[in-house]
C-alpha cells in the first residue's frame, strides 16, 4: 500500500465535511484506485482540476489512507487464510503494545485487531501450507504473554470487500 501522509495541519477526520461529489469519488476510487483523474472527474460529473483538487483535499485530511492491488493470495503460494484469537496474561497496556510490536514484525500477519469480549486480540494470518500454519500457531503460543491461542482456518471466503459502505 503507498499510504498517503496526512497534512498535521488539517482537520481531523471527523470535522471534514464531506458532499456528494466526494462521496460519489470515494466511491469510485475504493472501487477502482487506478481510475485516471480525467475519468474520475466524467463520472462524477466535475471538471478535471477541481476534481483532482478534491482527491488531494481527501488525502491531506486522512479521509483517502492509500492505495493498493488486490493481489489473489494462493498465485503467490500462500494457500492457507486463518484467524487466531489470542488471550493474553493480563490487560497492562506495556503487554499489549508488546504484542502488538511482535505480531508487526511478523509478515504472515495481516491484520491485527484488538477485540472487546472472547479474547484481547483477533489476527488475520496467512500460510503456505498446514505445517506453516502450525508452525506459526506454535510461534504465537509461545509468546512470553500469550495465555491461549484458538485458531479458526478459512474453508472458503463469499464475500472479501475492500473499504467501506459510502452513504449517498
Amino acid at each position: 500500500m503507498h499510504p498517503i501522509k496526512p497534512d498535521p495541519e488539517a482537520a481531523t477526520l471527523d470535522a471534514v465535511a464531506l458532499d456528494s461529489v466526494d462521496r460519489q469519488i470515494l466511491g469510485e476510487l475504493q472501487a477502482d484506485g487506478r481510475i485516471t483523474n480525467v475519468e474520475l472527474a466524467r463520472r462524477v460529473a466535475l471538471s478535471a482540476p477541481p476534481c483532482l483538487r478534491r482527491v488531494r483535499r481527501l488525502e491531506e485530511t486522512g479521509v483517502i489512507r492509500g492505495y493498493h492491488a488486490d493481489i489473489d493470495p494462493a498465485s503467490l503460494g500462500w494457500q492457507i487464510t486463518f484467524f487466531a484469537l489470542v488471550g493474553l496474561e493480563t490487560q497492562k497496556e506495556a503487554v499489549l503494545t508488546a504484542f502488538e510490536a511482535m505480531v508487526r514484525e511478523w509478515s504472515e500477519v495481516r491484520e491485527c485487531h484488538m477485540i472487546r469480549g472472547g479474547g484481547d486480540f483477533l489476527l488475520r494470518l496467512v500460510a503456505r501450507d498446514t505445517a506453516h500454519e502450525n508452525a506459526l500457531t506454535a510461534r504465537l503460543t509461545a509468546a512470553d504473554q500469550v495465555m491461549r491461542v484458538q485458531t479458526l482456518q478459512t474453508i472458503r471466503t463469499a464475500k472479501d470487500v475492500a473499504g467501506v459502505p459510502i452513504p449517498g
